[in-house]
């Protein structure tokens, strides 16, 4: 069972981890996107990516220092520790123990737009690139052809059951997946006004929680995930079907 994650915008290169690290399994794919956007001016990038001047600046300087890294550094540290936002918050891999990590490195990968798919433990270099960033490259008309075939065979390769619980951009590239893999999306809805509704910030926050829970829990079948209880979810039989869980909370 692999569990699928989206990645962060805001990134956190301080944590002094000098441990067991893996290297990224596209990084030739990934220098290819890096030659392409080495050539673009701050202002292309700005308007590519809908940044302001000052980020399009700081991932201009990004790019041009880009390095396939396969050893950590200052600048390279694994992506499960970096990555940062709401999902994160959920997921605090930061009190990790090294059996949680071990785990997390064979049943956890997270989807990105710069280097495909991540394993926590691979290396990653400070970027910003979104999966749905309208990059033309080598005949490809998106990053959705680009990666596209690559990422689902990497991912179907290593198991024929996914947990979804990256956002609809990213999980958009693993194609028709569901057509070769059994793929369980877990819901998220909290009370508001009288109904049970999906709302952003908490939904975000619970796919972390959710990732948590499989992780230090080793869990490896989805049937095991109504089980999930974290910061009051419980999960609704009535609301729920076999490939999308419902999780409810009152509060």
């Amino acid at each position: 069972m692999i569990t699928v994650l989206s990645p962060a915008k805001t990134l956190d290169y301080s944590a002094n981890y000098n441990d067991t690290h893996s290297v990224p399994s596209f990084l030739k794919k990934s220098g290819e996107l890096v030659k392409e956007l080495k050539q673009k001016e701050p202002s292309e990038i700005a308007s590519l990516m809908g940044l302001s001047d000052k980020l399009a600046s700081l991932n201009f300087d990004r790019y041009q220092s880009w390095k396939a890294e396969k050893k950590i550094s200052d600048n390279s540290k694994p992506a499960l520790l970096v990555f940062k936002g709401d999902v994160y918050q959920g997921l605090q891999a930061e009190d990790f123990k090294k059996g949680d990590l071990n785990f997390a490195q064979k049943h956890l990968r997270i989807l990105s737009g710069l280097y495909g798919a991540l394993k926590p433990l691979d290396v990653m270099n400070p970027y910003r690139l979104e999966m749905g960033t309208k990059l033309q490259i080598n005949g490809w008309k998106n990053l959705y052809e680009f990666w596209g075939e690559s990422v689902k065979k990497d991912l179907l390769k290593d198991s024929d059951t996914i947990v979804n619980l990256a956002s609809n951009e990213y999980y958009k590239v693993l194609g028709n997946i569901s057509d070769e893999a059994n793929v369980v999306s877990p819901v998220f809805k909290d009370y508001k006004n009288g109904n049970y509704k999906i709302i952003s910030f908490y939904a975000k926050k619970a796919r972390g929680l959710m990732a948590r829970f499989i992780i230090q829990n080793r869990i490896k079948k989805t049937d095991e995930l109504v089980n999930f209880d974290l910061d009051g979810y419980k999960y609704s039989k009535a609301d729920s079907t076999a490939d999308s869980p419902v999780f409810l909370r009152k509060s």
